[in-house]
């Protein structure tokens, strides 16, 4: 037991980044709340604000997020060779047997959610199924699991928190803050009104930072976990090339998730690419080609 959990554990660079990112967040959140006490907000206000949202995110967003999408819970006679696969993941890095659901989508994806290993729950939808051989779709399980493992959901659902705040804040003192005091008031608001971007923009760029190494971290893990690199690389080419050719409609629905899959849902390429929540296929596919190399070599 103890040579399996050496072989699978945390991602050590991982966690490091995580706990770096959660401490400049939090630094960045002190100097945020003691400008909006300065500025006159009033505390009960920000810390019940805080406290609700902190709730929502971190024990409904994800019951929230799989409703919107319609995910269902599936039993090992609905689908026996995706139970199957997770079983054996979950023996090999020995973890607890998350829920496991499908979401009835065209779109070839997969996601894993949850605050703790003992309350993770893992989604492949009906798209990535139909799509994957099961050696490919045992990689993309071993993915999601190794994010159960480096346990960077709940992290990255924290973090989430401190840019919805500001965001909030912001939006507070735009529509319900302007027009009802004087001059001085109105400096007060627009002070909280550009910390409150500024504090956004700067969540927002240490996310996105966090979230692509997050995705090379789950590759690793799942080219450990499997032994086959090359099996996980099909897979993103596969999704990658059908996801192009699936409807804007179906993928705007899944937006809004998009750090959690395992490839991006978006619509098209842009310059927003350059803040993208995931590394780009090719850099992807050259990491795990590397770990193939390393793998045969140690073989």
């Amino acid at each position: 037991m103890a040579t399996r959990q050496s072989s699978f554990g945390k991602d050590t660079g991982l966690q490091a980044r995580m706990v770096f990112t959660i401490f400049l967040l939090g630094l960045l959140y002190t100097v945020f709340v003691g400008v909006l006490f300065a500025a006159g907000a009033g505390a009960g206000v920000i810390i019940v604000v805080a406290g609700l949202l902190l709730l929502v995110q971190l024990f409904a967003s994800d019951k929230i997020a799989m409703a919107s999408l319609g995910v269902k819970e599936v039993s090992p006679a609905d689908e026996p060779e995706l139970h199957g696969i997770v079983e054996r993941l979950c023996v090999q890095a020995d973890l607890p047997k998350p829920r496991v659901c499908v979401m009835e989508s065209s779109m070839p994806n997969a996601f894993a959610m949850g605050r703790t290993r003992k309350s993770t729950t893992v989604c492949a939808t009906r798209g990535i199924l139909d799509l994957l051989s099961p050696s490919e779709l045992e990689g993309v399980m071993a993915h999601e699991m190794t994010h159960v493992i480096n346990r960077d959901v709940m992290v990255m659902t924290l973090a989430g928190f401190f840019a919805s705040l500001a965001s909030l804040i912001a939006q507070f003192a735009f529509f319900f803050g302007g027009g009802y005091g004087g001059e001085e008031e109105e400096r007060d608001i627009m002070i909280v009104v550009l910390v409150s971007v500024v504090v956004y923009a700067v969540s927002f760029l240490l996310l996105r930072a966090l979230s692509r190494y997050r995705e090379f971290a789950a590759d690793r893990g799942s080219a450990v976990l499997t032994g086959r690199p090359s099996a996980l690389a099909s897979a993103l080419i596969k999704i990658s090339g059908t996801i192009e050719r699936i409807p804007s409609q179906d993928l705007r629905r899944a937006e809004g998730l998009s750090a959690f899959f395992i490839v991006p849902a978006r619509t098209k390429r842009s310059l927003m690419n350059l803040f993208a929540d995931h590394p780009p296929l090719e850099q992807r596919l050259a990491a795990l080609e590397r770990l193939e190399s390393q793998l045969q070599g140690v073989a």
